[in-house]
């Protein structure tokens, strides 16, 4: 079975050292069944190519120097690499390739494609014999055995068919690229680069996994590297954009290669075959990571104005010249941008269609997303007047814009552009878990917060997250605008997809923010560690789940350097997390933290004087949306509970919720059964609370649910319960539905600093959210 396609260049192997680098390559990288797909060595196709200028001029003195050129490279390669007896042999056949082509030569029946296709041959077979003689298991087939073009166009459920019977599964195949035949056997090529084009083929046909393309560079960039060192290589790009690139005339990948590709799962790699080690670029589908900034120059061009084009005419110019062209329409007219030394063959195809608007022109064109656009012709504006750059021309369109100019871009002027273009400004990518109340209003200020996080750092929405349903764009989704994205894009999603994708988000930060009141949920945060993110919560669970997993959470979170956030999972918007992180860091000693934690039971308490019934303040509550659907989850104490385990750890104790005390706000007989079957014994839940309310006004009290860590020389005590609090004290006079956070410690020992304000509330909540968004992007910068 073929799981991977490898493909490599003629400057891969250019020398027979170049031959050895690549053998390792193979005899690492690929299996039996894989496919190598190879170019001519060096420069053997341009002297072809001109053997058949010579012999098309009739200029028979150079085609025999042209020829023993050849035959001398070939020669070199030969003897260097294989022993004395392959050479013998791989020499006899040269010899009778050679006599074959000056045959022809002399009987004028040479054909410029069977000429061509003896490059990519002669590297098949030399690659093949070379890996047989260290031990690997190869064999070289010729590519004309396997494609077949009719009328221009590949016969593909034939080649696949064929490929699948021809490719062996227990040699590594080693295949020439660049050339098939027609249905009458005759040598075609596929073109300008048509090797990449062959390997994506054969890996479609073959239902390979993987296409790795080994080149003279170590992946794609930001721009070309060799002119400017603060290139920046990406380590994933989209298809999209890389056939955007192709079509504009970047060398690394080209227009053809990527159409086998199309509706896929193949991966497609660039990878340096001078510096195996190094990464690779990934060229992935769209919508798998976002989009990236470029800048590729053009050489010298000239460019017409067409009166009318014909389908698939340029492709086919593309293909009898050999370059790339360059086509736009632009106000309803068709623009082709051709390099100059084929501008008189074009003008003369085209004759009076073609009207020559620009000549000797240079350029560049920079490849970015569609909405980053308008700012980035600015720029380009800007940038030619700072070089003092004429503009002869300038093209937006749909993912780029095309920039023609009287002076050749050199490195000094790449670099001005790529410095004022393309920039480092890293980014962050956010996840939105939970889109209820709280999380329809995060969205709402995050749209308005947008300008301010971005003088940091670069934020982008990439994903929303609703129970079982997902919103994902790694090139990042309108805040303002996610409610229509919503309805028609959101999917469903599980949590292997869901962390797959975040792992692969190609983002320098990521952060997922929960706002779910899920436990499965939060139990997903170590896995969103190890796939990079950091952590925001609004969700309890992760803070007060067993101390191990909290603990081994907390380490890994600090290996990898990331940051995990939770104000608001206490206090809703109060900053009580900060406050205590605060004081220790300035050297301070808390000895005691107590307080009203509970937004519900805090109007309940405060509400409560006697006149009315518990119970029905409780309903009344709940009719108001201040309880959870089942009031008991709120009178249980858990959530209390849950807060005090979370201010506990925050102060650096290693406590468990079973280590702090719980008397829930009812008597235990409402605990049993649904909420519905409880609710014939609610007068006992009064006589409850009425009952503990006389004894605190005989001593002059008022009730309050408290939470309480009270941390001594002799150790710690943690309870949660309700209280008699004198009139005096802070927790007294609370507004209904306030929390209040009391906070003893060496420095405010007998005068208690006091942080009080709403405990809940969906607007407060989601800015607290937004507190710990903030300090994370200024942490990061």
């Amino acid at each position: 079975m073929t799981q991977v396609v490898h493909k490599f260049g003629g400057s891969s192997l250019s020398s027979a050292a170049r031959y050895h680098a690549v053998a390792n390559i193979v005899l690492a990288h690929a299996q039996v069944g894989d496919v190598v797909v190879v170019s001519a060595a060096g420069k053997t196709t341009d002297t072809l190519v001109k053997l058949w200028q010579a012999y098309q001029q009739g200029d028979t003195h150079a085609c025999a120097d042209v020829l023993s050129v050849v035959k001398a490279h070939q020669l070199e390669l030969i003897n260097e690499l294989l022993d004395s007896t392959q050479a013998h042999t791989a020499t006899d056949t040269l010899a009778q390739e050679l006599a074959n082509i000056c045959n022809q030569l002399e009987t004028k029946q040479l054909e410029e494609a069977f000429l061509l296709a003896h490059g990519e041959l002669w590297s098949a077979r030399l690659l093949a014999a070379y890996l047989t003689q260290i031990g690997a298991n190869a064999q070289s087939l010729d590519a004309r055995d396997l494609l077949v073009a009719q009328h221009g166009q590949l016969l593909h459920k034939v080649n696949e068919q064929t490929c699948v019977s021809k490719a062996s599964k227990v040699h590594i195949n080693v295949i020439t690229g660049f050339i098939a035949s027609d249905h009458q056997g005759k040598t075609v090529t596929l073109g300008r680069n048509g090797s990449d084009y062959s390997a994506t083929l054969f890996a479609r046909y073959l239902n390979a996994e993987e296409v790795c393309i080994w080149t003279d560079t170590q992946g794609v960039f930001s721009t070309d590297p060799r002119k400017v060192p603060e290139a920046v290589k990406y380590h994933k790009i989209c298809r999209s954009q890389a056939q955007l690139l192709a079509c504009l005339g970047n060398p690394v990948l080209h227009a053809k290669t990527l159409s086998p590709l199309h509706g896929t799962d193949i991966k497609l790699s660039v990878r340096s075959s001078y510096d195996s080690d190094a990464s690779a670029t990934e060229v992935v589908r769209e919508g798998c990571c976002k989009h990236k900034h470029f800048i590729t120059t053009l050489g010298q061009h000239d460019v017409y104005k067409l009166a009318q084009l014909e389908a698939g005419e340029t492709a086919r110019l593309k293909q009898q010249f050999q370059v790339n062209i360059i086509e736009f329409i632009e106000q309803g007219a068709t623009y082709l941008v051709v390099p100059q030394e084929v501008s008189s063959s074009i003008s003369g195809y085209f004759a009076q269609r073609a009207q020559l608007i620009e000549s000797n022109v240079f350029g560049f064109a920079v490849v970015a997303p569609s909405e980053e656009l308008g700012v980035a012709q600015g720029q380009i504006n800007d940038t030619l007047a700072q070089l003092n750059f004429n503009s002869r021309f300038q093209h937006r369109d749909k993912g780029y814009i095309l920039q023609l100019t009287d002076q050749e871009v050199d490195a000094d002027s790449l670099t001005v552009l790529h410095q004022a273009l393309i920039g480092v400004k890293r980014q962050l990518a956010v996840v939105v878990a939970g889109l209820g109340n709280v999380g329809e209003v995060f969205l709402s200020q995050f749209n308005q917060q947008l300008q301010r996080l971005g003088q940091h750092i670069d934020v982008k929405l990439v994903a929303l997250l609703r129970s079982e349903t997902l919103l994902f764009d790694p090139c990042g989704v309108d805040p303002a605008n996610w409610h229509k994205r919503w309805s028609s894009e959101a999917v469903a999603y599980n949590d292997a997809q869901l962390l797959d994708r975040l792992q692969q988000l190609d983002y320098e930060h990521k952060v997922v923010i929960d706002i779910t009141a899920s436990e499965s949920f939060s139990a997903l945060y170590p896995r969103f560690v190890k796939a990079g993110c950091h952590l925001i919560s609004a969700n309890k669970y992760a803070g007060t789940a067993p101390k191990k997993w909290y603990q081994n959470l907390k380490e890994d979170l600090a290996q990898r350097n990331l940051q995990w956030r939770y104000n608001t999972s206490v206090g809703a918007g109060l900053p009580i997390n900060f406050a205590l992180a605060d004081l220790q860091q300035s050297g301070d000693v808390i000895t005691r933290v107590q307080g009203v934690f509970s937004g519900t039971l805090s109007w309940l308490c405060s509400k409560y004087d006697g006149t009315v019934p518990f119970s029905q303040l409780l309903l009344e509550a709940q009719s108001l949306g201040f309880t959870e659907p089942d009031p008991r989850e709120d009178l249980s104490g858990r959530d209390v509970q849950r807060k005090l385990l979370i201010l506990a750890r925050e102060l650096g104790l290693s406590l468990d919720l079973a280590d702090i005390e719980l008397e829930p706000l009812m008597p235990a007989q409402l605990a049993e059964g649904s909420w519905q079957q409880c609710q014939q014994f609610l007068g006992a839940l009064d006589d409850f609370v009425a009952t503990h309310a006389e004894e605190a006004a005989k001593q002059n009290k008022v009730l309050r649910y408290n939470a309480d860590l009270h941390i001594t020389e002799t150790g710690i005590k943690a309870q949660v319960g309700l209280v008699a609090v004198a009139n005096d004290n802070p927790m007294a006079g609370l507004n209904p539905g306030d929390n209040i956070f009391v906070v003893n410690s060496q420095w405010y020992q007998d005068n208690s600093l006091v942080i009080q304000g709403p405990g809940a509330g969906k607007e407060v909540t989601a800015a607290g959210v937004h507190s710990d968004l903030y300090w994370l992007i200024t942490k990061l910068n």
